[in-house]
C-alpha cells in the first residue's frame, strides 16, 4: 500500500532506522527524504496513538515582549526583519525571551508569509552558489538614497572544489544554457586557476540557487535596514563585520547548524591554494588625449612620456596600472566611490602643465544665475534636475543659454509652463519658449542708437575717405558673360 509513494527498500529502510533509535530528522538527512514524510510512514507502521492532554506550559507572546511594544513597532515601521529585531532588541535593550516569541509577538502586529523550498543536501566541497542580487537601496551618511549591487557566494554544505551554480544570465555564461551552457573563456580559466568550474542549472530550476536568493533576502531585511555607510568602503567593512562575526556564528532555524562549525569540517576538503596567486584584473582600452590624460570612470590620470597614443588600463580591486606596448608607464590607487572628474598624476614628479582636454566642468555659476531670475526658474530647476534620466551640469548649461536668448519675462513664463506639465526635454522647453514668445502683445523694442555716432573720430575718418572703386567686378561680370555665350551650341 505506502509502495505507490515510496520504494518498499526505502520504507524499510525508514522503520529499521526509527528502530535503532534515530530521530525523524537524522533519517531524513541520511535518506534524502522530508522528515514529515519520514513521520508520516512511521506513524502508519505503529498505528494511531491516542490523543494526550498536553501539559506545556507555553508563555503568551506578551510576557515578555509587551513592555517593549513601542520599540518593535517602531522597528517595523523601518522594515526591519524578526531576526534583526530579536537582535537588536538582545544587544540593546537586554531581552531575556526566545526568538520565537518576538516571532510570535510580531505575528499579532502584520501577517507573515513563508515562501516555499526545496530542501538540498550537498557532500561537504562538493558545490556553492554564486549570483548577483539586484539593487538593493541604502542611505548614506548625507542622506541620500543611492542602490548598489549584492554579490555573493554560499557553499552549500556549511552555509558559508567543486562548482559553482550559476543562472543562464550572462554572468559567466557565453551561449547555450542548463547543461549544454558554453561558458567564457576568461571565467573558465579563472576557476581553472581556483580549482573549481562554473556550471548552469536547467531552465525552470531557479530554486537551484535557494541558498543565495535567502541570502539576499537576509541582506535586504536584516542588514540594510537602519544603517547609513559613509563610503562604498564603509558598507564593505560593515558586511563583512556582520557576515563574520555575526551571521556566520548563528544558529540556522531549521537545520539547527552554525554555519561557522560546518565550514571548519568542509575546509578539510577544499583544495589548498598555492601561496601566491596574480590578482584578477579587467582590462580596459584608451587613448590618451593631446596632454597625456587616459579617461577612466569619469576620472583622468595622466600617462607619463611624450608619446600620446593608445593604452591599456588595468583595473585591480584597489588601484589600476597603465601600459603602453608592454610596459607599465604608471600605477594609480582607484579613488574612493563616487569620485569624480578629478585628474591625477604620478606622486612625486612634477604635475603636467595642462589640465585633461575633455575635463567637464561643473555648472554651479549657470545655476546661481538661473535662480536669481525668479522663483519660477528656481521651482523648475528643482524639479528638473531631481527628475531621472537629466544629466545636472548640461542641463543647466543648455537651459542657461536658452535663458540669454529671452527676455526675463518670457524666460520665466517658459519656466512656469514647463514646471506646470512636468517637461524636462530641452526640445520641448524651446518650443515652449517660441509659443510664450508668439503670444507676446508687446512689440519688439527698437535697439538703442546713439545719434553722436557720427562724431566719433573712427566714424569721421570713414566719411572723409574716397568711395571704394567697384568697376573691377562689373569688368568681371561681363567677361563671365561672354564666356557662356561662346559655349552655347550653334
Amino acid at each position: 500500500m505506502m509502495a505507490n509513494q515510496l520504494k518498499m527498500a526505502e520504507i524499510n529502510a525508514i522503520l529499521t532506522l526509527h528502530k535503532s533509535g534515530h530521530s525523524k530528522s537524522e533519517i531524513g538527512r541520511m535518506l534524502g527524504i522530508h522528515r514529515e514524510t519520514v513521520a508520516k510512514y512511521i506513524s502508519q507502521q505503529d498505528g494511531p496513538k491516542p490523543a494526550e492532554p498536553d501539559h506545556r506550559v507555553r508563555s503568551g507572546p506578551s510576557s515578555a515582549c509587551e513592555p517593549l511594544r513601542d520599540i518593535i513597532v517602531k522597528m517595523l515601521d523601518d522594515d526591519l526583519s524578526g531576526q534583526r529585531i530579536y537582535q537588536d532588541l538582545c544587544t540593546d535593550h537586554e531581552f531575556e525571551g526566545s526568538y520565537s516569541s518576538v516571532r510570535r509577538f510580531i505575528a499579532r502586529l502584520r501577517k507573515s508569509h513563508q515562501l516555499p523550498f526545496r530542501r538540498l543536501e550537498c557532500e561537504p566541497a562538493e558545490e556553492a552558489q554564486v549570483d548577483f542580487g539586484s539593487g538593493a537601496p541604502i542611505v548614506t551618511a548625507e542622506g541620500r538614497r543611492r542602490r548598489t549591487h549584492v554579490f555573493r557566494i554560499v557553499l552549500s554544505h556549511s552555509r558559508k572544489g567543486w562548482q559553482c551554480i550559476i543562472d543562464n544570465t550572462n554572468l559567466a555564461r557565453l551561449y547555450g544554457a542548463g547543461k549544454h551552457a558554453v561558458i567564457v573563456p576568461e571565467m573558465r580559466e579563472f576557476a581553472k586557476r581556483y580549482g573549481f568550474r562554473f556550471v548552469c542549472h536547467e531552465i525552470g530550476h531557479a530554486d537551484r540557487k535557494a541558498g543565495n536568493e535567502r541570502s539576499f533576502w537576509s541582506v535586504e531585511t536584516s542588514f540594510l535596514p537602519g544603517r547609513t555607510f559613509e563610503s562604498l568602503e564603509d558598507l564593505n567593512w560593515q558586511a563583512r563585520q556582520w557576515a563574520t562575526e555575526r551571521m556566520e556564528h548563528r544558529v540556522l532555524t531549521k537545520a539547527r547548524v552554525i554555519p561557522a562549525q560546518l565550514f571548519e569540517h568542509e575546509r578539510l576538503y577544499l583544495n589548498s591554494l598555492p601561496e601566491y596567486l596574480p590578482a584578477p584584473y579587467q582590462t580596459h582600452q584608451r587613448v590618451t588625449d593631446q596632454y597625456g590624460y587616459a579617461a577612466f570612470q569619469a576620472n583622468y590620470y595622466w600617462v607619463p612620456g611624450t608619446r600620446r597614443d593608445d593604452v591599456k588600463v588595468l583595473q585591480y580591486a584597489d588601484h589600476l596600472r597603465i601600459f603602453q606596448n608592454y610596459e607599465c608607464l604608471a600605477e594609480y590607487p582607484l579613488p574612493p566611490d563616487g569620485t569624480r572628474q578629478q585628474h591625477y598624476s604620478p606622486p612625486g614628479e612634477p604635475k603636467p602643465r595642462h589640465q585633461p582636454q575633455k575635463r567637464r566642468r561643473d555648472a554651479k555659476r549657470e545655476e546661481q544665475r538661473l535662480r536669481a531670475l525668479g522663483d519660477e526658474v528656481s521651482a523648475y530647476l528643482d524639479f528638473a534636475l531631481s527628475a531621472p534620466g537629466v544629466q545636472r551640469h548640461r542641463f543647466t548649461r543648455e537651459l542657461f543659454a536658452l535663458s540669454r536668448k529671452l527676455t526675463s519675462e518670457v524666460f520665466r513664463k517658459t519656466a512656469h509652463r514647463a514646471h506646470r506639465y512636468r517637461i524636462v526635454e530641452l526640445a520641448t522647453v524651446r518650443r515652449i519658449a517660441w509659443l510664450c514668445l508668439s503670444q507676446e502683445a508687446d512689440v519688439l523694442p527698437e535697439p538703442e542708437v546713439d545719434e553722436d555716432f557720427r562724431q566719433r573720430p573712427a566714424y569721421q575718418e570713414g566719411y572723409l575717405t574716397d568711395q571704394p572703386d567697384l568697376s573691377v567686378y562689373d569688368q568681371l561680370n561681363e567677361e563671365n558673360n561672354e564666356e557662356e555665350e561662346d559655349d552655347k551650341p550653334f
